[in-house]
């Protein structure tokens, strides 16, 4: 069983846009960030209480935002503050990969022992 993080875009897809994605996650222990839910809710423009957040909470393991994944997040490793949140939870979860469609953090393969590799 391996421990997959889900970037913001890999967790959109998989509550809100295409949730039929979520089988390939049978037998996977499957995280994601706080931050994702804010930005799904705003960027979608939805309104609480949604469906959306009924299936992340069955299905998903939530990693708090902490102080300490935003002070890791402040040193990089990319200029870009979100996507260093989001790499930083998957360290804070041990995962093994990091799913995202980010061409950038496509191109950087591992952070850390974490790879990153493409959604579907």
């Amino acid at each position: 069983m391996a421990r997959v993080f889900l970037d913001t875009n890999a967790y959109i897809d998989a509550v809100h846009r295409k949730t039929e994605i979520n089988r390939q996650f049978t037998g996977h222990k499957v995280f994601y960030s706080t931050l994702s839910t804010h930005i799904l809710f705003y960027a979608s423009k939805l309104k609480v209480p949604h469906k959306a957040t009924y299936a992340t909470e069955e299905e998903f393991e939530v990693i708090d935002f902490t102080s300490s994944i935003l002070k890791n997040a402040l040193t990089g490793p990319t200029p870009d503050l979100e996507d260093n949140i989001q790499l930083h939870s998957a360290a804070e979860a041990e995962c093994d990969y990091f799913l995202t469609s980010d061409k950038k953090l496509l191109a950087m393969t591992y952070f850390g022992k974490t790879k990153i590799v493409r959604t579907l």
